[in-house]
């Protein structure tokens, strides 16, 4: 029996997977969270094979708690579900410890079938971005602006977009405000960027908000 938690802050969405796993005879659901916290503090008390998690989710986000995940002594396997079908959200995933990448208008036989791939120790793409990424990740001079962004400054941006102050986000990251407004001014000239707005503006355009 393959042990699934489910992270994901959308009851509707988060019944709606757990649903679907229901139907599988090999599949059980052990726990969920609606929250980063939530996440990691029931991870220390439920063993499972598989985390299905949610990248948009309030406090610690899903590229935020995924190294997380991947340092605990006996770290199950991260499969992201996003509503984000691009490539480059995708291999910033995989490249931070995920095992799978799928998205929420894949296919509901798909879903199950990467949560038994990525329990088994393998890896998934959703089909529809794999071409994506061979063509997309990598290659410098089709490479958007915030492929260039570090990781603590796409936790930045992110939290920038969803309308979160500096000092709320220092909270959240647990780092001084001083350092956050040094990653704000520099994501912004990373992307072209003069305010907020102009950031919210690239995140509608390029399908991260």
């Amino acid at each position: 029996m393959i042990r699934v938690l489910v992270a994901e802050d959308h009851t509707i969405v988060r019944e709606g997977i757990k649903q679907l796993i229901g139907l599988a005879k090999d599949l059980l659901v052990v726990g969920e969270a609606c929250n980063g916290e939530q996440l990691l503090e029931t991870l220390r008390h439920t063993p499972c094979e598989v985390v299905l998690l949610d990248i948009s989710m309030p406090g610690v986000n899903g590229l935020e708690a995924i190294p997380r995940i991947r340092a605990l002594s006996n770290p199950p396997a991260v499969l992201v579900l996003s509503m984000h079908d691009e490539a480059q959200m995708a291999a910033r995933a995989l490249k931070i410890g995920a095992a799978g990448y799928a998205t929420k208008d894949s296919d509901p036989a798909l879903l199950l079938t990467a949560i038994r791939k990525v329990a088994a120790g393998g890896r998934y793409i959703d089909p529809d971005l794999a071409d994506r990424m061979v063509f997309e990740v990598g290659l410098t001079d089709s490479r958007p602006p915030h492929a260039q962004l570090s990781e603590r400054e796409f936790s930045v941006f992110e939290r920038l977009v969803q309308g979160e102050g500096v000092n709320e986000i220092a909270l959240h990251l647990s780092i001084s405000s001083k350092t956050v407004s040094t990653h704000k001014a520099r994501l912004m000239q990373k992307l072209g960027s003069h305010s907020v707005a102009d950031l919210v503006k690239y995140a509608m355009e390029h399908k991260l908000l």
